[in-house]
């Protein structure tokens, strides 16, 4: 059997992988990325002669949504790729947050900026927003709805523009105002369709998380590429090829046709089952001649574009500022600053060798990313300029800068996100299976997560025994 799976990022290579191991000799697999690298955003570079992530930095080491404290599907991947005893955690998590101008601790008792009791909280926190109890669960059985606007109502626009939205924003670059919360935060919309109040709703979703002591975040030594490489070296010679745009995926007598390759000199793949781990909107583009339903469903998701501005600056350059022992630090849009949030790589995973500090800013909010329009240089000297505002104080000249882009990089999953993957997935086929982040949400472990689903549904429609 033919499988076809398009897209080289971690969802596409956990699917590949997945069926290899799960058929064996009985497969042919060939991974079709249209980049000239695969791993999708796991991608290590060098600044300095040091090693540095330009996009994704760590993974949860436990499984989110299992209370015993399970490890994630990245580490039972990295140890599948005899990466377990490579894997490493951070040093420190004590992250900071700007409040009117100044780096203070993210508040306790909180669940994605959400807290148990607003009454607790700081008083330029709390609000006049009262969380009734209407005698009945806050959501109904599979009911959506924005995170800000359950927030606001609830908690106050204190609590969502000063926590809630820059804690959303550093994994997502949007807006709590517009993300969905079964896509966003499952844990607690699951709780809201069972409790009356959102303190409630907050105090059963943190009660279900895992307890047992250990790490929660993790990395791999030398950096994630090396992830990416354990992957293509596992998979069978052959299998990835790299610089193919897919043109095309329309049915065949006995499976499906994918026309890859530049215009003037296209090839054509025959598979019987395909994997589509990529972006939505060119997704959509492939499902027209598949299913103009499910390309509909899928194509409406939109994008937030972001920069990523790395420094490696002289020893003692964050003495005395309100990053100097923190793993970083975000900044919510109420402040007014360019940067959303500040990773400080020496402090949290490891010192440099000769002191110097490592840190990475991150920029670009969905519908936001004016900033970006800058040439490198400007923007560099842009993010530096504004990094020296939020630690109050000058900083020495960098040693070594690097700027990294990522246009349309983070999914922005409106409310009615999952119905409209459920939607997109019902109207398919069973040889043609969706994985990646625009479907099941972002971050490491799901990536593989969902990877490993797709492959396990190609599985199923041939009815084959492993």
């Amino acid at each position: 059997m033919r499988v076809a799976v398009v897209g080289g990022g971690i969802a596409g290579l956990a699917a590949a992988l997945q069926l290899h191991d799960r058929l064996g000799s009985g497969v042919e697999i060939t991974v079709i990325e249209a980049g000239q690298q695969a791993g999708g955003k796991l991608r290590t570079a060098s600044l300095a002669g040091r090693a540095v992530e330009t996009g994704a930095e760590t993974f949860l080491a436990r499984a989110a949504d299992d209370p015993s404290g399970a490890p994630s599907e990245a580490v039972k991947l990295a140890r599948r790729l005899g990466l377990g005893d490579r894997l490493k955690h951070p040093a420190t998590t004590a992250a900071g947050i700007l409040q009117s101008g100044e780096l203070r601790a993210i508040p306790g008792g909180t669940l994605m900026g959400v807290p148990i009791d607003v009454s607790t909280m700081d008083e330029a926190l709390r609000s006049e927003a009262t969380d009734h109890d209407l005698g009945g669960p806050i959501l109904g059985p599979g009911a959506d709805i924005a995170v800000g606007a359950l927030v606001r109502a609830r908690a106050g626009d204190a609590v969502v523009d000063r926590l809630v939205d820059p804690l959303l924003g550093g994994v997502y670059a949007g807006r709590a105002d517009d993300l969905s919360l079964a896509a966003t935060m499952p844990g607690l919309a699951a709780a809201c369709r069972t409790e009356s109040t959102l303190q409630d709703a907050v105090r059963t979703a943190l009660s279900h998380r895992a307890t047992t002591p250990g790490p929660v975040f993790a990395t791999v030594e030398g950096g994630l590429s090396r992830f990416v490489d354990a992957i293509v070296a596992a998979l069978p010679p052959g299998t990835l090829r790299l610089g193919l745009p897919v043109r095309s995926l329309v049915p065949a007598r006995d499976g499906w046709d994918l026309t890859i390759g530049s215009t003037r000199d296209p090839s054509m793949i025959r598979a019987d089952g395909v994997v589509l781990a990529l972006p939505s909107h060119p997704a959509a583009r492939l499902l027209g001649a598949v299913s103009p339903e499910a390309g509909a469903a899928v194509g409406v998701l939109d994008y937030a574009s972001i920069g990523l501005v790395t420094f490696v600056l002289p020893a003692g350059a964050l003495d005395d500022t309100g990053l100097a022992e923190r793993s970083g630090a975000l900044i919510p849009a109420v402040e007014g600053h360019l940067i959303k949030a500040v990773t400080v790589f020496s402090t949290k995973w490891a010192p440099q060798p000769d002191g110097a500090v490592l840190l990475r800013a991150s920029i670009g909010r969905y519908g936001d990313e004016q900033a970006l329009q800058h040439s490198d240089d400007e923007l560099t000297a842009l993010v530096f300029d504004d990094l020296a505002k939020i630690l109050g104080r000058s900083l020495p000249v960098p040693l070594a800068s690097s700027v990294t882009r990522w246009g349309g990089g983070l999914p922005q999953y409106a409310p009615g996100h999952l119905d409209r993957v459920a939607a997109a997935r019902a109207a398919l086929p069973g040889t043609i299976a969706l994985a990646g982040a625009a479907y099941d949400g972002v971050g490491i472990p799901v990536c593989i997560r969902s990877g490993h689903a797709a492959a396990e549904q190609i599985i199923d429609s041939w009815g084959v025994r492993t």
